[in-house]
């Protein structure tokens, strides 16, 4: 689609950019380009790129600044890895980790992709299956129960439930030990059907209670956060962002809800690699402002997870691609160590 002449000042006029945030003149872009053309040339070819929607002109600025899709035609195209080059890669070392508690991989990971990026790290821990490994009731008041509810991986949930009919401490303890001795390791699935076709052998009283108590751990474990974020305050920072409230508000309601960054992490983990996607293209990422930058991570070989970058579209993208390749790197090996 470009000439060489194009490719080559749409590459210096991003790269500027990204670099100082202001718009590109003629004259700076001669300079950075390093080519020996008239400032007219440039002024045409700039007039060209614009055509192809590569470039547009901010208010009344002389300069030019990228647009989504010339800043896609530059990541896909003209990006130069120089790792050697990346000092903060030996700031990514493993974080020592006990054998059963990869969240602390997961915030760990969250935190170091926030702070090397100075933009927002996430991660989408693995999906929980919906097992319970102990289950206890504390009576708060007449038809009024606490339930307790301990994942395998320790994590503890606690659930209040309200039943039509009060229980002595007995009938708790009864309830607690049937299900602990039965269906303790089980799928929350698999232990409702079970518990519907053994009812009938179930004392009355206390199947009622079960039933409400597995309902309430499917929920409760269920309902845990997939995504862990780390500095949405960075975004304060960012002048592309700062100056507009209403903006500001929209992103804090996508790190808020997090419906939007599962679809996109969900797509992520679908894909090979470390994958970017830029504000405005799709439906995938919301905000025209916004880029994303992904990885997954496995455990053992397999794909379990995504995490990644969100930021400005005027990010330094060489960087970002290298802190969360390596992050995800050191994800994949500190879950796969501490199996």
């Amino acid at each position: 689609m470009l000439d060489e002449r194009a490719r080559l000042l749409l590459k210096a006029l991003v790269e500027r950019y990204i670099a100082d945030g202001q718009p590109v003149g003629s004259r700076t872009l001669s300079k950075a380009s390093g080519m020996d053309l008239s400032p007219a040339t440039i002024r045409n070819v700039m007039s060209d790129l614009e055509e192809l929607g590569l470039i547009v002109s901010p208010h009344t600025s002389a300069g030019r600044i990228p647009t989504a899709r010339g800043y896609r035609l530059f990541v896909d195209t003209m990006l130069t890895m120089q790792r050697d080059q990346f000092s903060a890669a030996g700031a990514l070392t493993p974080p020592r980790l006990a054998p059963d508690q990869p969240q602390k991989v997961f915030s760990n990971a969250a935190n170091i992709l926030s702070s090397l990026s100075q933009f927002v790290g996430v991660v989408m821990a693995p999906r929980r299956t919906s097992v319970f490994r102990h289950i206890e009731f504390l009576r708060l008041s007449e038809k009024r129960f606490l339930v307790i509810i301990v994942s395998p991986d320790g994590d503890v949930q606690n659930r209040v439930i309200f039943t039509e009919t009060d229980y002595t401490q007995t009938q708790l303890i009864e309830a607690s030990n049937f299900l602990n001795s039965h269906y303790a390791g089980m799928a929350i699935e698999e232990v409702r059907e079970r518990l519907q076709r053994e009812v009938e052998a179930l004392r009355g009283e206390i199947a009622s209670l079960m039933q409400a108590a597995v309902q309430v751990s499917s929920e409760a474990i269920e309902s845990r956060d997939e995504v862990v974020i780390s500095g949405e305050r960075n975004l304060l920072t960012v002048s592309d962002f700062s100056g507009d409230m209403g903006n500001l508000r929209k992103l804090f309601d996508l790190f808020e809800q997090k419906a939007q960054l599962m679809r996109l992490l969900d797509v992520s983990s679908r894909a090979e690699g470390v994958r970017i996607y830029i504000g405005g293209e799709s439906q995938v990422v919301p905000y025209h402002e916004l880029s994303v930058v992904t990885a997954p991570y496995e455990v053992d070989g397999q794909v379990v997870g995504t995490l990644g970058v969100i930021g400005p579209m005027r990010m330094p993208y060489e960087k970002m691609i290298q802190i969360v390749d390596i992050t995800a790197k050191m994800v994949s090996s500190a879950l796969s160590h501490s199996k």
